[in-house]
């Protein structure tokens, strides 16, 4: 009964943080660089909002798994691979460039904490899962 318990957590907090990348996503597609009031040229727009178009991609993606999320652990691990790789990169610039506004911070968390957390997470419910003691 536990192992259900937090197969249905973990559904939960994939399907809530799945959440950021959709809304966020969605946005910088409709809206491009206005969302951020930005000025910026036609070539950078473009390229936010098809960055914004993989964002939006990514959090599909992770709401694809939910049903099955308990037998999803190479897949998770994939998805989660390139925004913890985003994450580094934009902590970079928060190093090098200069600190970033708060929505960009609460960024770094979700890509450099929440997310390697539910990778791991979800490694333990497949582990419960499979029959494995964790």
């Amino acid at each position: 009964m536990m192992r259900q318990t937090e197969r249905r957590l973990l559904q939960t907090c994939i399907a809530m943080g799945g959440c950021v990348p959709v809304f966020t996503g969605g946005a910088g597609m409709i809206f491009g660089m206005d969302i951020l009031a930005g000025q910026g040229d036609v070539l950078i727009d473009s390229h936010f909002r098809y960055l914004s178009g993989l964002l939006l991609g990514i959090g599909i993606a992770f709401w694809y798994a939910i049903p099955t999320i308990e037998t999803r652990t190479q897949y998770v691990r994939l998805l989660c691979l390139p925004i913890v790789i985003g994450g580094v990169a934009r902590l970079g610039a928060a190093l090098f460039v200069g600190v970033p506004k708060t929505g960009m911070l609460l960024a770094i968390v979700m890509e450099l904490v929440v997310t390697p957390g539910l990778c791991l997470w979800q490694s333990r419910v497949a582990k419960l899962y499979a029959g494995k003691h964790v």
